[in-house]
């Protein structure tokens, strides 16, 4: 039984900081990857060790987005323009701010809204598939914050040293 606590020590002493970081990269990326489906504009950044770090930085909408909304999604109560807008804005910048851990609970409930959102009007068979791991990451990252390697902590680490 030893090895197992020994194991069992060394697991805990991973710190949330390493933690939280891995987290906020794994569950912002499927956000990002699908709001730069739905923009055009320049792209920046290149393949780095094989990895593409490019982005798009939005500046228009596609076409194509309008009418994913309009023939497939089809959510309720918002016109698919809106709702192409209002969802390439939030994938764009949710995710960004999450990865830095600037307002990280705050991006990480918007991240988990639009989940719930696509959970119930867009892909209701997909919650064992996805949607419930990315709900349990986000609801991680909301209850426990974006840990020490964040924008977050930096600016309350300088907030309490001032006070």
């Amino acid at each position: 039984m030893r090895p197992f606590y020994k194991l069992a020590d060394l697991l805990e002493a991973i710190p949330y900081a390493l933690i939280a970081l891995f987290l906020r990269i794994i569950v912002a990326r499927p956000f990002f990857v699908s709001g730069q489906t739905k923009v055009e504009g320049p792209t920046i950044g290149r393949e780095v060790f094989g990895v593409d770090l490019s982005m798009t930085l939005p500046t228009s909408l596609r076409d194509s987005a309008v009418d994913l909304f309009a023939d497939e999604y089809k959510l309720p109560f918002i016109s698919p323009e809106h709702a192409a807008h209002l969802t390439a804005g939030l994938e764009f910048l949710l995710p960004v701010l999450l990865v830095l851990g600037l307002l990280a609970r705050l991006s990480a409930s918007g991240l988990l809204a639009i989940t719930i959102v696509i959970q119930l009007f867009v892909y209701p068979d997909a919650w064992w598939s996805a949607h419930a791991y990315w709900a349990a990451l986000l609801l991680v990252l909301i209850a426990r914050g974006a840990g020490g390697i964040s924008l977050d902590s930096l600016m309350f680490r300088r907030g309490k040293s001032a006070a």
